[in-house]
């Protein structure tokens, strides 16, 4: 099955830190990050989509992060 998640955090290390933590589980990045700004909270914040083969059948509870 091919999965797919979309991280996101504020525009620090932790972003870079979270995206090579899911390219170390054999999660591949998935077009280009993204950027924006929150009003909110007054800060960018980044995304970045990543997909990964795993074998099994997809179901809705499966935890991404965990893969």
């Amino acid at each position: 099955m091919k999965l797919y998640r979309f991280l996101s955090a504020d525009d620090t290390s932790e972003f870079c830190h979270k995206v090579t933590q899911a390219l170390n589980k054999g999660w591949v990045l998935q077009g280009d990050p993204t950027y924006a700004y929150d009003h909110a909270k007054g800060v960018m914040r980044c995304g970045q989509a990543v997909v990964k083969e795993t074998e099994g059948t997809y179901t809705p509870d499966i935890k991404l992060g965990e893969q």
